[in-house]
């Protein structure tokens, strides 16, 4: 769906966020996970993200603005739980093809943050920062879902079960603030400022 400030509706999520925690970016570089159209990566940008790596496991999504901006380091058909090991594609990927960055932000989709986190820590300076868009039809099994849609009962039991094992990942959640755009199919999402702790 559309945005009238950013290529996709992403970027209004991330720009909540943002608006609500006071964070200022100004030439900072981030790695966005799960970049697809690349709402994210454009919210970056407009508050002044000095360099973006735009990571996503397809090919083409990508809006032709951001692709052909300098700022932007374009890694398509790149898998983060296929880093540091060879994708299917054949191309190696090391951490090298990064570095280290000041911020990860993180909306992957399919893939559970449990997963994500571990690998994206990799890639963080001290001190820096992951803010990632936690979407609790994502991190349930399918059988709780109702037309792809958690029951408004499960919800909240979802995500402190997801913050719960955040946590016992070596991970701080700073702090939370509701999505305020709901997701595709009508599900409640949040977005989390986390740190290692």
């Amino acid at each position: 769906m559309a945005s009238d400030l950013f290529v996709s509706r992403g970027g209004d999520k991330l720009q909540a966020a943002i608006g609500n925690w006071k964070l200022d970016l100004g030439n900072l570089v981030v790695l966005d996970v799960g970049s697809s159209t690349g709402g994210f990566v454009d919210c970056l940008l407009q508050n002044g993200a000095g360099k973006v790596y735009a990571l996503d496991t397809s090919y083409g999504e990508l809006a032709w603005k951001l692709r052909n901006d300098p700022r932007v380091v374009v890694m398509e058909r790149t898998n983060i739980l296929w880093i540091p090991d060879q994708d299917p594609t054949g191309r190696r990927v090391v951490r090298d093809d990064i570095g280290k960055v000041d911020i990860v932000t993180i909306d992957a989709g399919w893939t559970k943050l449990e997963l994500v986190l571990p690998i994206v820590k990799k890639f963080l300076k001290p001190n820096g920062k992951i803010i990632a868009l936690l979407k609790p039809h994502y991190e349930t099994e399918k059988r709780n879902l109702v037309k792809g849609v958690v029951p408004s009962e499960l919800v909240e039991q979802i995500k402190n079960q997801v913050l719960q094992n955040i946590q016992v990942l070596g991970f701080k959640v700073e702090k939370i603030v509701d999505s305020p755009i709901l997701g595709g199919a009508g599900n409640q999402e949040y977005l989390l400022l986390i740190a290692i702790s």
